[in-house]
């Protein structure tokens, strides 16, 4: 389905690189799959270089992947807004391009992307419109989700027979490793990947590693965990090509990998913790299980949304693998040390389980839609 319009879509990077991955995606399949002819602008473009190498920072306009990139600072230009204005989660397009929206004989369709939840209450919410105080313009809000009702999670086509390929093939696995400096991964040893934000419980998890009966091989971001590592392991020589190992653990650190490359990492490993949004999405697309640390907010205001989501995908499991899952997870988002170490065993004896319900998962969520093309008919209907 092809929509011809036009559309903005405002990015502000604010941390860890989850707000720009999912506009960045969401801009890349608007333009690639409907043809749509997409700015996406973002006021940190040094940023967005760690996830996307091809961006080059302090460039005010440039175009990647299809995509007219603009850098968003201040003076603001005079601009003709697009027919679908996209805010991603709240950001606030400029005042005066707020007011050219409202002196446009036609006006946009106005969009607030707002953040992915499993509560209950984000079905209600979806679509509804907020009419501004004093503008004659009306924004809608549209959610990310994981049931009917909602806008269904970013999925680009064909990425479940991209990774089915790539998980049969031993030639591509193989190529993959070798890319990031590393041999195949040995039969029998897990293969980890770990994402998290600094406020973790690594250290604990890397002592049950080291203790464990299985070996473990962990594939860490430069510039992740750097202080639980640094403790752990006893150095302050952390790079993108060390490898360390005590017992049954070893850590590979590797540089920070582009969207796609981050998949195929995904793909290649038996079980990835992923953090905020994007990667926890692209977790559940991987078909493997995963871990999740949501975004700390004051206050433990995240906690609600992790526990609907634990709730959520619980039902889907047998009922000591859902309570072991919750066990883990929420220790983990405890950044709890000795819970981790101690949940871990419990966890890990699931493994067959999680391992067979994480493509049923992944397959039933394809069956609620996928957001761009859920928003794409969303604002084609709003401008009818």
């Amino acid at each position: 389905m092809k929509f011809a319009r036009t559309w903005d879509i405002f990015c502000t990077v604010v941390d860890y690189y989850g707000d720009i991955g999912v506009c960045w995606r969401l801009a890349r399949q608007l333009a690639s799959e409907h043809g749509l002819r997409v700015r996406l602008w973002v006021d940190d473009l040094a940023s967005f270089r760690r996830i996307c190498p091809a961006i080059v920072a302090g460039c005010e306009t440039q175009v990647c992947g299809g995509v007219e990139i603009r850098w968003w600072h201040e003076p603001f230009p005079e601009v003709v807004p697009a027919q679908v204005v996209v805010e991603a989660f709240a950001c606030d397009p400029p005042a005066s391009y707020v007011a050219a929206m409202a002196a446009a004989q036609v006006k946009p369709a106005w969009i607030n992307l707002e953040f992915l939840s499993a509560e209950d209450w984000v079905r209600g919410c979806h679509g509804l419109p907020s009419p501004h105080p004093s503008l004659p313009l009306t924004k809608y809000f549209f959610f990310p989700g994981f049931v009917a009702g909602t806008g269904g999670l970013l999925l680009e086509a064909g990425l479940a027979e991209r990774r089915e390929h790539f998980q049969r093939s031993a030639e591509e696995l193989g190529s993959f490793w070798q890319s990031l400096g590393l041999p195949v991964a040995r039969p029998g040893d897990l293969q980890v990947s770990m994402l998290c934000y600094p406020q973790n419980a690594l250290a604990g998890l890397l002592r049950a590693w080291a203790g464990g009966e299985v070996a473990v091989r962990c594939l860490v971001p430069e510039g992740v965990a750097a202080p639980a590592l640094s403790q752990f392991f006893d150095t302050t020589s952390l790079s993108a090509s060390s490898v360390m190992r005590e017992d049954n653990v070893e850590v590979a650190i590797f540089p920070f990998l582009d969207q796609d490359a981050y998949d195929r990492l995904l793909w290649a490993c038996d079980l990835n913790f992923v953090r905020g949004e994007d990667s926890f999405v692209r977790g559940q697309w991987a078909a493997r299980p995963s871990v999740w640390q949501i975004y700390p907010q004051k206050e433990q205001a995240h906690w609600p949304k992790l526990m609907a989501f634990l709730e959520l995908r619980g039902c889907s499991l047998p009922s000591s693998s859902r309570n072991a899952v919750s066990r883990f997870w929420q220790a983990w988002n405890k950044a709890d040390d000795t819970a981790v170490e101690q949940a871990w065993p419990e966890f890990y004896a699931h493994r067959s389980v999680l391992e067979a319900e994480a493509p049923e998962w992944a397959g039933n969520q394809v069956g609620h839609g996928n957001l761009a093309n859920s928003l794409a008919q969303f604002v084609e209907n709003l401008l009818k």
